[in-house]
């Protein structure tokens, strides 16, 4: 009797259960951990490590016995480096460097990116792959060599560009205190213009041709196919793209690091970032901690709220 119910229990088993069975009722532990040490290892490494030694560092502070010239010693502080990060008229003035450079050259970068996707969407641009890599390559070059090449493009005494412009009555200071800004947003735009326009494009292309056929078939001609049925789909691509700029400004260094070479115009706390630095080559490590956990904080703050400000106008 009992080998005719342990038959009829085999038979009415599910595959799943008796797959469940077979393999002990789930995946092995061991399995799970192989799989995703990979990556969780390099990560708690390289990312959760330093952002919580950087905390740990932020809420700390040097203390001296004995006055100026004592024995000194390194203590918990609590909110004071914060303290100081706030009042520092430095940080502020970085930041407002930053906030004019990310208000002009993200739109501007951004706007020429989505032109330049646009048209290589277009059935009647001939040669898309060159002008697609072309538009890419800058990309490829590391931003430190890229600013040392502009640098040479910027210098009054070595550009071509500069000969040029002074052969036909102009004065151009590309290095100058109400330029130097800019300059390093044309760097930065040279760069990154390709890479975005990538994302764009490859979003242009999950695009299902029918709705072009539509549209045209409804008298609709190819401006109006771009700016009212290929920019609103591709929305989510202009989101991220704008998201990864406001990060990728906030975090704004080799630029400015390098053509401060040549110019006196930009000090070692032009940025944020270069702030933090300089603060840190001073040996006052906790201070640089604290810069860099509000730049992170504002980074957060700025590219979250802009995503959810972009999800409730569109409806999502």
């Amino acid at each position: 009797m009992t080998d005719i119910a342990t038959r009829a229990t085999r038979v009415v088993e599910s595959p799943a259960g008796r797959r469940r069975r077979i393999n002990g009722g789930g995946p092995r532990a061991g399995t799970v951990v192989a799989f995703l040490t990979p990556f969780f290892l390099p990560f708690v490494l390289f990312y959760l490590v330093p952002v919580g030694y950087a905390l740990w560092q932020s809420v700390r502070v040097v203390r001296r016995t004995g006055g100026q010239y004592g024995t000194s010693y390194t203590t918990f502080g609590g909110f004071e480096q914060y303290l100081e990060v706030f009042q520092n008229d430095e940080f502020w003035a970085s930041i407002g460097r930053i906030g004019l450079f990310g208000i002009v050259q993200v739109p501007v970068m951004l706007f020429i990116a989505l032109i330049m996707a646009l048209l290589l969407d277009t059935p009647l641009l001939r040669l898309k792959a060159f002008f697609r890599i072309t538009a890419f390559m800058p990309y490829a070059v590391p931003g430190v060599i890229a600013a040392i090449m502009w640098s040479y493009l910027y210098s009054p005494q070595l550009s071509p560009v500069v000969d040029l412009l002074k052969g036909v009555g102009l004065e151009p200071d590309f290095l100058g205190p109400g330029a130097v800004l800019w300059s390093a947003a044309n760097v930065s735009t040279w760069l990154w213009t390709g890479y975005n326009m990538l994302i764009m494009y490859s979003a242009l292309q999950s695009i299902p041709q029918e709705l072009y056929e539509a549209a045209k078939i409804d008298g609709a001609n190819n401006w109006t196919i771009a700016w009212r049925i290929k920019v609103p789909i591709i929305a989510p691509s202009l989101v991220l793209t704008t998201v990864f700029s406001i990060i990728g400004t906030l975090q704004l260094y080799a630029e400015p690091a390098v053509l401060r070479q040549i110019s006196s115009n930009i000090s070692s706390t032009f940025t944020p970032n270069m702030l933090a630095y300089a603060v840190a080559s001073g040996n006052n490590y906790q201070q640089a901690a604290a810069i860099s956990v509000v730049i992170a904080v504002i980074t957060f703050v700025l590219s979250f709220g802009f995503m959810r400000l972009t999800s409730k106008k569109a409806g999502l």
